[in-house]
C-alpha cells in the first residue's frame, strides 16, 4: 500500500519543495492542495485539488474524501508585519485552520476503524522572544507579535488533541520554486547587490537561514518515518542578518558598499521581532536523520537553479 500524502500550501515554496522531494518515490501518492491554479511546472505524478483552508467544510471534505496517512500543512499567513494588522485574516489561517483539521481528523478517526492520520504543522523560531537563543524544542515559548501568537496558539491546539502530530518549528527560509508569490531574504539581498541599490540592514537580530529543500527534507523525513513530536528544522548556522546580507555578497562577488548596518528599534516596523533565534537541530538529526547543509552550501544550490 502507498502512503498517501495530503499537502496545503502546495504552490507555496516550501509546498513545492516537497512535492519535488516525493515525485521520485513510488512508495508515496501524492495529493497536492492551494489556493488557485497549480502553479507547478509540470503536473504528472500527483493530484492537484483547490483548497482554502479557512473553510471549514473544504478542509473537512479534503480529508473524508482523501483519507491520507499523513498531512503535510505548509500552508499559513506568515507576513509578520501584515499579521499584526490583519488579525482576524491570520487568526482564520494560523490558528482556527489547525482547529478544523484537528476536528476534522479525530471526526474520521472515530468513523472509520481508527484511521490514524499523521498531521505535520510548520512553526517557527518567531515563538520564543530571542533572549535566549539558540533553542532547543523543550525551551518556553514567549511570542512578541500577532505571527507568532497565532503559531503558538495553534501548537498547543495540537499538544492538547489525541491525533499524531508534529511540530515542525522552522527559521527564516530561503529558495526559489516556478511562480513565487512572494521573495525571501536571500533573493531580496542578492537582488539588491546586483542593482547597487542602498538598503539599511539590522546588525541585532540572529537567525538560522533554512534552506527551502532542507525544510522540505525534515518534513518528508517525518511524514515517511512516522515520528511525532516536536523538531527544530533551520540551517546549520546562526549568524546577524547583516552577515547574511554580507555573505550573500562575498558568494556572488558583488559590492556590499551599498549596506548601512541599522538597529532594529530604528525600524518602523508593526511587529516586534526576538533579537536572537537559530535552532539546535541535535534532536532532528538524531531521531530523523535530517542533514541541512551550512548556509554557503545552501547558496551554491540556489546559484545553481538561478542559472
Amino acid at each position: 500500500m502507498k502512503k498517501k500524502i495530503l499537502i496545503t500550501g502546495s504552490n507555496g515554496l516550501l509546498g513545492q519543495k516537497i512535492i519535488f522531494g516525493l515525485l521520485n518515490n513510488n512508495e508515496v501518492e501524492i495529493i497536492a492542495t492551494s489556493l488557485g491554479e497549480n502553479r507547478m511546472p509540470h503536473t504528472n505524478g500527483y493530484v492537484y485539488e483547490t483548497l482554502d483552508i479557512t473553510k471549514k467544510e473544504q478542509i473537512e471534505n479534503a480529508v473524508i474524501k482523501h483519507k491520507p496517512d499523513v498531512i503535510i500543512n505548509t500552508a499559513a499567513m506568515t507576513n509578520v508585519d501584515a499579521c499584526e494588522t490583519q488579525k482576524e485574516e491570520c487568526w482564520a489561517q494560523n490558528v482556527l485552520a489547525v482547529e478544523y483539521f484537528v476536528n476534522a481528523i479525530t471526526a474520521l478517526k472515530k468513523q472509520s476503524n481508527g484511521k490514524d492520520i499523521h498531521f505535520i504543522h510548520l512553526s517557527t523560531d518567531f515563538i520564543f522572544d530571542g533572549e535566549n537563543g539558540p533553542y532547543k524544542e523543550e525551551d518556553v515559548a514567549n511570542p512578541l507579535s500577532y505571527y507568532a501568537l497565532s503559531k503558538n496558539e495553534a501548537e498547543k491546539i495540537l499538544f492538547a488533541s489525541s491525533i499524531r502530530w508534529s511540530v515542525l518549528r522552522t527559521c527564516l527560509v530561503y529558495g526559489i520554486v516556478h511562480r513565487m508569490s512572494r521573495s525571501n531574504i536571500v533573493l531580496w539581498a542578492k537582488d539588491a547587490l546586483t542593482k547597487g541599490t542602498k538598503i539599511n540592514v539590522v546588525d541585532d537580530q540572529f537567525r538560522s537561514p533554512t534552506l527551502a529543500e532542507d525544510l522540505a527534507q525534515g518534513c518528508i523525513l517525518s511524514a515517511l518515518k512516522g515520528v511525532t513530536g516536536i523538531f527544530n528544522i533551520s540551517g546549520k548556522n546562526t549568524m546577524s542578518i547583516l552577515e547574511l546580507v554580507n555573505t550573500v555578497g562575498d558568494f556572488w562577488k558583488l559590492d556590499t558598499g551599498c549596506v548601512t548596518p541599522i538597529k532594529s528599534n530604528t525600524l518602523n516596523q508593526a511587529a516586534k521581532r526576538p533579537p536572537r533565534t537559530g535552532f539546535i537541530l541535535d534532536k532532528a538529526i538524531k531521531e530523523l536523520g535530517y542533514a541541512p547543509h551550512s548556509f554557503k552550501e545552501g547558496l551554491a544550490i540556489l546559484d545553481k537553479q538561478l542559472s
